[in-house]
């Protein structure tokens, strides 16, 4: 009996089985931990008041960004009868960005309608008249970012005349008591792992669960001495601290970091679908590589994963199909960033030999300062193996010294097989151009220059970034796309390194806890927000009526 292959099976029937309990219909009886799921439980508000003196309180990232502080500022709203237009416009012209192509108009009209007629009941008063004209003119067209305006007008309005009195508000009491939920610690014994999804320089990938919410995911454990043996805390350092800074549907997130006693951990976002090269590879072995579309989709994705990294002055540089995950639904999302950097504040560029041999641009091999545009050259090579099913400088399982690669990328046009249309071809060749100032890529703070390539003549753009745009290609949910275990390799004892209290300095920081964005989300995801807010609502309630019978003052918890 071959054991390794056993091993596999009862792996990965036992991942499917847990996965398969959240993405086919969450239910929360059966994913979750009792013990550790009665864990999360709102304080009495009495301990938390003191964080505010803690956290930060800026408008836009308590009541825009975070999903709880969103939430419950709009709760707060709601209840408030003069920012009921402020509300509801707020809402609409969301939903306005997220709806069909064939209910976009009757919705951008119904808007207009609702709001910026002087005459109508929930009229937006605070609006400029430019901004209504302007909407007027345009609403028949439908034009991606309508209500942009009007949406960041409203979120101005808010901010001045709402902001201070949502901070005196119960709304923002409760706000306070999931922030002290969200501190609390998290350990290796909150998760339970499943297979070995793969493994990197320093350590191991499993999938994971969360036993208090039953969400799956991705936990990353990056081997203690192995980072100090070969250098890595700060690697580590920068892409956790990157990890936590972007949000993105396009870039795995970043949902806790802790450490156990040998390891420190990343959990993140799980991709079910496996990665890009074992599709393009071994999925259908006898004809690799991707058809147009579906390559056309992928890079559309990729691309705006890219963009919010250069919006927010990171450069990726380790783009290659590896590093590119499929989820459940056949979205693709970039990942490990280990090798990222984010540039200095009033600085463009930067310098340093970093990613994949094949994929890296000339002027970075050249030792030159260099820019977003590289990882631009480096999604040409992606997008080029998507199609060829090998790279644009070597064939698959070509063995070529890293100095004749690096002469190929510097001087060697790329030829083009009869797999690529003309439009591909043209995108191609405009990406791997070898002089970056020619180059397309990331111009005047977005990838505009892209998008309007025939290349993605086929795709939606906001329909895309919204996440409403069907993939080409769904994952088999019965399905585990990664290695057998006994593939994946194990990893050698790293022998003769002693950690210090300098090193426990690095692992205590770099053990953050909680990330605040992809944790609300996780807690509003598994139904934790709506149970704990109920229990709230009802002690509250219970407390105002007993409060009420015995002095005949209604006070608010």
């Amino acid at each position: 009996m071959d054991f390794g292959a056993l091993e596999t099976v009862v792996a990965n029937s036992a991942y499917i089985t847990a996965r398969g309990s959240f993405d086919g219909g969450f239910n929360a009886q059966a994913t979750r931990n009792k013990r550790y799921h009665s864990k999360l439980r709102l304080p009495p508000i009495s301990e938390c008041q003191h964080l505010e003196n803690g956290i930060d309180l800026e408008f836009e990232s308590i009541c825009v960004k975070q999903p709880i502080g969103k939430r419950l500022f709009q709760e707060y709203l709601a209840l408030i009868p003069q920012h009921k237009p402020a509300l509801e416009v707020w809402n609409d012209a969301e939903d306005y960005d997220t709806a069909e192509d064939e209910d976009r108009l009757q919705k951008a009209q119904r808007i207009s309608n609702k709001y910026l007629e002087s005459s109508a009941k929930l009229f937006c008063k605070y609006l400029d008249e430019k901004v209504i004209l302007k909407v007027k003119e345009d609403c028949k067209h439908v034009p991606d970012n309508l209500f942009k305006q009007v949406l960041q007008s409203t979120i101005n309005y808010l901010k001045d005349n709402a902001y201070q009195q949502y901070k005196e508000s119960a709304q923002f009491s409760k706000f306070l008591q999931w922030k002290w939920l969200e501190a609390q610690p998290v350990g290796e014994d909150w998760f339970m792992d499943f297979r070995i999804l793969g493994k990197g320089g320093f350590g191991e990938v499993s999938a994971s669960q969360m036993m208090a919410t039953g969400k799956m995911y991705a936990c990353k454990k990056l081997n203690k001495k192995r980072l100090k043996n070969r250098k890595g805390f700060e690697g580590a350092m920068i892409e956790k601290r990157i990890l936590a800074k972007v949000h993105s549907r396009f870039i795995v997130s970043l949902a806790y970091a802790f450490q156990t006693r040998t390891d420190v951990c990343l959990v993140m976002t799980i991709m079910n679908g496996g990665d890009l090269r074992y599709h393009i590879y071994n999925v259908n072995e006898e004809n690799p590589g991707f058809d147009e579309i579906r390559a056309s989709f992928y890079t559309a994705q990729i691309i705006c994963g890219m963009e919010h990294l250069h919006q927010n002055k990171i450069i990726y540089r380790d783009l290659k199909p590896e590093n590119v995950l499929l989820d459940n639904e056949g979205n693709v999302r970039i990942s490990d960033l280990g090798l990222a950097v984010e540039l200095k504040e009033n600085t463009t560029k930067t310098k340093g030999y970093a990613g994949t041999p094949g994929f890296m641009a000339p002027e970075l091999l050249q030792g030159e300062e260099y820019d977003y545009s590289v990882d631009y050259f480096s999604l040409g090579v992606t997008l080029y193996e998507m199609i060829a099913a090998k790279g644009p400088f070597r064939s698959r399982g070509e063995k070529v010294e890293n100095k004749d690669l690096k002469n190929r990328i510097l001087n060697d046009a790329v030829a083009y097989t009869e797999k690529f249309s003309a439009e591909c071809q043209s995108f191609c060749e405009a990406l791997l151009e070898k002089d970056p100032k020619k180059r397309i890529g990331f111009k005047n703070g977005n990838c505009d220059e892209l998008r309007v390539y025939p290349f993605f003549r086929d795709i939606n753009w906001r329909k895309l970034e919204a996440g409403i745009l069907p993939p080409p290609f769904a994952p088999d949910s019965r399905t585990v796309y990664a290695k057998d275990i006994q593939d994946v390799g194990a990893f050698s004892t790293v022998k003769g390194v002693v950690l210090e209290d300098s090193d426990k300095e690095f692992f205590d920081e770099f053990a953050s806890g909680n990330i605040p964005i992809p944790w609300q989300e996780e807690m509003i995801e598994t139904g934790i927000f709506g149970e704990l807010n109920d229990q709230s609502n009802d002690k509250r309630r219970n407390s105002t009526m007993e409060n009420s019978s015995k002095s005949g003052v209604c006070r608010v918890a």
